[in-house]
Order: C-alpha cells, then structure tokens, then sequence
C-alpha cells in the first residue's frame, strides 16, 4: 500500500500496546523491582542486563547500550522492517494501519491532547477533595462501602454542577479549548461557545496500558439523564478497545491468571474494595473483538460475569459468538452467571467477597456453556433434534481458529450427535445463519 503511515498513529499506536507484553512473547521476562528483567537476546551474557520498562515503554540492555520501542524491537530481533512492525503492532491493538496521500502533511500530535486529559484528571480529583458541593459525591461513595484509599488508587473525582467550571479552570486559551474538545471534554453549544461534558458527577478517569488518562466515565449525582456518561470517541479513545480497571489490575498483579469482565466501572472499584484486584468492564458497549484480543494479551484466562436473568443470558450468548474467533490454543473463556437481582457490586457488599469467588469459580467453560445451551434448544432424543443442534452448532464452530479446542468441540459434537466429527470443509459449509433462540 503506498503512501506514509501517519505519525500521529505510530504515537497512537504505542501507547496501545504493552512493550512489555511484546517482548516477553519473544523473550521470557522476570518482574524485578518496577521494571522486567532477562538475559540480553542481542548479545552473549549469563548475568540478566537486559531491562524492559513498563513505565517509560522501551526496553535498554546495560551491556550492549540496546535500546528502543516495540517496534524498534521487532525491527532488531524478529528482523521485521518498519512497515511489518507497526502492521504487527497494529493487528494487536486491533487497528487498521493508515496511508497518507503522497504530499499529506502528517497528523497533529496527540501528545496535547493525552496532556490536556490529564490536567482535566488532576482538576476532578481536586474537586472532590476541595469543593463545596463534592459532600454528595463523597456521602455516596461511603454508603457504597468504598474507602478514601481505593478512590484515590481509581483517581475517582467530581465533577461540580455548573456549565463552565472546568473550561475556566484548565482552559484558559484558545488552544487549550481547542484541545479540550478534541478530547471529548467539552460539548460545543453552537455559535463558537462550549460547555463542560461533565456536570454534578462522580468521574472515574479511563486508563490506557501505560496509565494515562485518555477518558473518562462519570456517574450522575442528580436528576440528569443519562445515568452513566462516558466520553465520546476521540482520537486517544476508542471505546471498542478500551478496558475499564485494566491498568490497576495490571498494576496489582503483573500478569493476572485471569480477568473477570464485569458489565460497569462502579463493579470494578466495588470489587477492587473486597480484594478482587483482576475485574475489568467494557464501557457502554458489548465486548468487541478489539477487547478479546485486550484481555487475552493480559491474561490467558477470561472470566465474563453476567446477571442471572434472561436479559444475562442472551448477552453472555453474545459475549459468546464474539469470543469464539479469539479462541486460540492455551486460551480459556468462561461465564458467571449472578444470583437473580445481584450485580457484583451489590453481591459484594451484602454477602461478601467469598460469595462473588464461588461464583466465579463455578463459571462455565465456554465448550460447556454453549453445548448445554444449544442442547437446550433441541430434543437430543429424536433423530431431528440431533440434526438441529448439529445444524445450530456447525456456523458456531466455524468460527473458531484451527487448533485443539477446535478440534474438541468437533468431536464433542460428534458425541452428542452420534455424527462423524467434522473436517474443515464440513465446517465451511455448515458457515449459515442458523438462528438460536436466545
């Protein structure tokens, strides 16, 4: 493809992915203090002097004077030249990569747009300590059990009521406005005016996989509708990839064993306050492929948690359908089904921690769940009702990349059908709209 990748996407792109998670694929690292640590691949040693910084995002070898990005990484050790790097980059984080047009001037910087977000985290953390009004704000996340040292790990603040509060805080010139509506802060009220987005709210900031603020989700205090308000899509937020409490839990565990997706950001924070460090929520949105590949680069096990009623059900269903391309060999998903009228949030507080872990612990395997739902919808003891669960079950099961949990779920199938497992050209062929009842 010709034409030049944009260097507001390299910039992008970087703060996307995890270094440290890029690296460790092809070099396997030791936690050592705040950075990872292993013996240099570029040149011969026995003591490790080869560190990866999850801060600063490069890596530095104190041997060799190695040094770089991820993609100077790849260049130098997978041998990929600098197209091939950033392609792979990107298919990871889930991104397209651009192409300008020859003599296109290269995109604006996204650092003042990452910088202004921060001001604007920094300006609702102070609220919450500082202003008058923030006592609802305060009073309410006491009666929901959560200390002053969890909202400070969360950096949980306040937005205050009023139109304009924080554009006369942090966005006292032109280009400082400018830079607060490309990051989604401000809504533009027609005539060259604008307003702040968030009014009379708890603010939770939206971390990206280096810490930085790139949005942020708010919960009303008062009559305002919508309930819950999240930033709208910008240039550093894609709601599509981003993971509510992936940062913290990363921060808490390293590698977490696994991650448990949960529907809000207030579940997040709620279990965080329990000790349930590894929960992360997608944002107003359903999981989207973008996120499947997020969680499985965190952790190789995926937890999803869902209310227990209907509405639980088909979601989890769907949750599901997305998650069966993203089932490569060593991967496991499952799913957590709530008691009736309990969120995490709810259950934590009135039954305790240990409560929400059996839960979890009781979750189905993604083979188990879908086979006993598509069971579900058939008579497995008449001949036709075999044949529908093979005929619900085979554009399911096309879906999922070629390996052993392919080929399990084939023979499983198999079993409950009394048919021959299926090869890959069944498989293409059974690629229909088969519709199950949710």
């Amino acid at each position: 493809m010709a034409g030049r990748i944009p260097r507001q996407f390299i910039d992008d792109l970087l703060s996307r992915v995890d270094i440290v998670d890029v690296v460790d694929e092809y070099v396997p690292l030791k936690k050592g203090g705040k950075d990872h640590k292993a013996c240099c691949p570029f040149h011969n040693e026995k003591s490790p002097s080869f560190t990866v910084s999850a801060d600063k995002q490069f890596y530095h070898c104190f041997g060799c004077g190695a040094h770089g990005s991820a993609i100077s990484f790849l260049m130098e050790y997978a041998h990929m030249d600098f197209v091939e790097a950033v392609e792979d980059l990107a298919s990871r984080a889930g991104l397209e990569v651009p192409r300008e047009a020859d003599g296109e001037e290269r995109g604006e910087s996204l650092q003042p747009i990452y910088d202004i977000l921060g001001k604007a985290n920094t300006y609702f953390q102070q609220q919450l300590r500082h202003h008058p009004d923030a006592g609802r704000a305060v009073e309410y996340l006491r009666s929901r059990g959560l200390s002053g040292e969890i909202a400070a790990s969360f950096g949980l603040g306040f937005a205050p009521p009023g139109w304009d509060n924080m554009l006369n805080a942090i966005g006292r010139s032109d280009a400082d406005r400018a830079n607060m509506s490309r990051a989604g802060l401000l809504v533009d009220k027609g005539g060259g005016g604008f307003y702040d987005r968030f009014r009379e709210r708890i603010t939770f900031p939206i971390l990206d996989r280096r810490g930085r603020a790139v949005g942020f989700g708010a919960l009303v205090l008062g009559d305002e509708t919508p309930k819950y308000l999240n930033s709208p899509e910008t240039a550093v937020y894609h709601k599509g990839l981003e993971l509510y409490g992936l940062y913290q839990a990363r921060k808490a565990t390293g590698r977490p064993e696994r991650l448990i997706v949960v529907e809000g950001y207030t579940d997040v924070v709620a279990l965080a306050q329990h000790g349930i460090v590894n929960a992360v929520a997608t944002l107003g949105t359903a999981a989207t492929e973008g996120h499947l590949e997020q969680l499985f680069r965190a952790s190789q096990d995926v937890v999803f948690c869902f209310d227990g009623d209907d509405a639980g059900r088909r979601a989890a269903w769907r949750a599901l359908e997305t998650t069966l391309p993203a089932m490569h060999d060593g991967r496991q998903a499952f799913f957590m089904f709530l008691p009736d009228g309990q969120d995490p949030d709810s259950l934590v507080r009135t039954r305790g921690a240990a409560a929400f872990s059996d839960a979890a612990a009781a979750a189905d395997s993604l083979g188990t769940f879908l086979f006993d739902h598509l069971s579900s919808e058939v008579d497995l003891g008449t001949i036709d009702g075999r044949a529908r669960l093979a005929a619900l079950a085979r554009p399911l099961l096309a879906k999922l990349p070629p390996g052993s949990f392919r080929e399990l779920s084939e023979k499983r199938l198999a079993e409950l059908t009394g048919l021959a497992p299926m090869n890959s050209s069944t498989l293409r062929a059974g690629r229909g709209n088969a519709t199950v009842s949710r």
